[in-house]
């Protein structure tokens, strides 16, 4: 962790990291990350320096390295990750339970940051605040070098949702928390909304990380649940996660891949609903049949990323009843944050595993 030497308090807490901190830094499409040191940082009230324990690679980090996502450069890429509080700004900072957060708690956080004033934010849609930012997408600069989680550190920003993580969890279950497993619990709860899911059919499009999440979740609710995809070897995963077969149509359908929304709106039961999670990238226009729309009752939702509330509810999950399905499996393995430029390629293959971790000092 390295030794932390805090200098007099003021309106920012300044922290001399010794050794310094390191971060990878993304300078665009088709050139390797640059390796900066970082020796220090000014945290504002309300700020946390947190030191990673793991990092892993989520899917929209693999699409803006292949060019297929816009991103600013030089950017610190990264996004899902755990770790350790060491410093805090001066007025400290707390978790989204409200409680004080201490040195040494270990901790996962949201993917945004939130001013929790605007209009957006006061009607349950921080994660669409008018003055978002995000981790792993926004340029460094203004708010420091460590804005990513592929970084021996993080300084998470005032308005940023934290949720503290047992102990006895493994970084493997608990990196991806701070998106894949939030965004499915965010996925299932709209579902819920419209139904009970108890006794309902649901299925899901894509095998990813976010569409198993989302079954082991769907399942644990109740609800009998089918999970569809092209890849065999993802098929035949789903089973682990609470995936069976429908017998009817489908009361929901939760759609995590990006590639079947057709399909997802066409084959809902009348009086159904449609979650669309998985359109995230740029893709073709997908024909909508308003008539059929109207004339079956479908409800058609999007969601994107969680509230801090989701995500405190995720890491519950995973600590409770989502310890009887394999979330330690989807790290299939784990490489050095210097190796990074080859992780983000194993990660692109075909047939890479669910996430591939990313450790400091490995």
């Amino acid at each position: 962790m390295g030794t932390l030497l805090i200098r007099p308090p003021g309106h920012r807490r300044d922290v001399a990291l010794r050794p310094a901190a390191t971060a990878m830094v993304w300078v665009g499409e088709g050139h390797p990350h640059e390796t900066i040191a970082v020796p220090g940082v000014a945290l504002a009230d309300g700020d946390v320096l947190v030191a990673v324990e793991m990092s892993t690679i989520c899917g929209s980090d693999v699409h803006t390295v292949q060019g297929r996502r816009s991103a600013p450069t030089p950017l610190v890429l990264g996004h899902e990750s755990v770790g350790r509080v060491i410093a805090t700004g001066d007025s400290g900072a707390h978790a989204v339970d409200g409680t004080p957060l201490r040195i040494g708690d270990r901790v996962v956080w949201s993917v945004t940051i939130s001013c929790g004033s605007c209009d957006r934010c006061l009607h349950g849609m921080s994660q669409k605040c008018r003055t978002l930012g995000k981790y792993g997408h926004d340029r460094v600069g203004a708010h420091g070098d460590l804005t990513g989680a592929f970084a021996t550190h993080v300084q998470l920003r005032d308005g940023t949702a934290i949720a503290r993580v047992p102990e006895a969890l493994s970084a493997s279950v608990l990196a991806p928390a701070s998106c894949a497993t939030a965004t499915a619990w965010a996925a299932v709860a709209r579902a819920g909304r419209d139904r009970d899911l108890e006794g309902a059919a649901v299925r899901i499009h894509g095998a990813g990380l976010v569409g198993l999440s989302a079954a082991a979740i769907a399942a644990e609710h109740g609800a009998v649940v089918e999970v569809l995809d092209p890849n065999p070897t993802r098929r035949a995963l789903a089973g682990r996660f609470g995936a069976s077969s429908l017998d009817r149509e489908p009361d929901v359908v939760i759609e995590a891949s990006g590639h079947a929304v057709g399909a997802a709106i066409d084959d809902v039961a009348v009086g159904g609903t449609v979650v669309l999670v998985g359109s995230v990238f740029p893709a073709d226009p997908v024909p909508f049949d308003a008539e059929s729309i109207v004339r079956r009752l479908v409800t058609v939702a999007g969601v994107h990323n969680y509230t801090g509330q989701e995500l405190a509810e995720a890491v519950a999950f995973l600590a409770g009843r989502g310890r009887a399905y394999p979330f330690a499996d989807a790290v299939g393995a784990v490489r050095s944050l210097l190796d990074i430029d080859a992780a983000l390629v194993e990660a692109a293959e075909r047939d890479a595993p669910l996430r591939i971790g990313l450790v400091p000092g490995r």
